[in-house]
């Protein structure tokens, strides 16, 4: 007897709370309210010196904008939503945002940033005596606790964007260029745009110096946003990593 033809709904892919927060759409809807607060925070609170504000990535995707002569303070977070919204376009996802998924997403930012936390303590016993010189020498990043939120959303939201959703992608299809297996070339992906992500905390003129204990630690940071941002989609990852430098940099100073 020939097996029962499955209807036609059974093919269809799934509609659960797991699926449903990886979509585009429900990212950009999750993260929307947290770049308006960034930006308008950001414009509000520099003024004339917006800039000395920006997270470091922001300010570096600015800077290749303005290479083209595009200088406008609102066009970033316009490509980053265009950017979203074509994707969601492409993967022919479905054209609805449940909100209840939005208490989960969350409180799935919250529990991964506090994994973060943790596996930052277990660092610094490894590392003790250089963590404690390094806690010991840094200082405030900006003059008000306000100004230092504003930061480390910023950091959460473009940080991500650059190396999370622009440059782990690229690079994953770099290396399936040259014959790599779907998973090899995932995790040179993932091993590369962390090395990156680490280095980055130690350019420019704000730069923090190089040592043992923070590159490895923002190295393993960097392979967990992307693991996060592979298996639980964009809007988590930037909720963690936002979470995590609010609760590190506000909560706990």
């Amino acid at each position: 007897m020939p097996p029962p033809i499955k209807p036609a709904d059974s093919l269809a892919p799934p509609d659960d709370y797991w699926s449903q927060t990886r979509r585009p759409l429900v990212c950009l809807v999750f993260l929307l309210p947290w770049l308006v607060v960034y930006e308008v925070g950001v414009l509000s609170l520099g003024r004339g010196g917006a800039e000395t504000l920006r997270n470091g990535a922001d300010v570096w995707m600015r800077s290749g904008l303005q290479q083209f002569g595009l200088h406008q303070p609102w066009l970033l977070p316009a490509v980053i939503v265009a950017g979203l919204l074509a994707w969601h376009v492409a993967g022919r996802h479905p054209a609805k945002v449940p909100f209840d998924t939005f208490p989960g997403m969350l409180a799935e930012s919250v529990l991964f940033a506090f994994a973060l936390v943790a596996a930052g303590q277990a660092g610094e016993v490894l590392f003790r005596a250089e963590a404690t010189r390094t806690l010991a020498a840094s200082g405030s990043l900006a003059p008000s606790r306000m100004a230092v939120a504003l930061t480390f959303i910023g950091a959460g939201i473009y940080e991500e964007v650059l190396f999370r959703l622009c440059l782990l992608p690229a690079l994953i299809g770099v290396f399936r260029l040259s014959r790599l297996s779907p998973r090899v070339a995932a995790g040179f992906a993932v091993l590369s745009t962390s090395l990156m992500f680490s280095l980055a905390h130690h350019i420019g003129p704000g730069a923090e110096s190089i040592g043992l204990y923070l590159f490895t630690f923002r190295t393993m940071a960097g392979v967990f946003f992307a693991a996060l941002f592979l298996y639980r989609g964009f809007g988590i990852t930037v909720g963690a990593h936002a979470a995590y430098d609010l609760i590190v940099g506000v909560a706990l100073t």
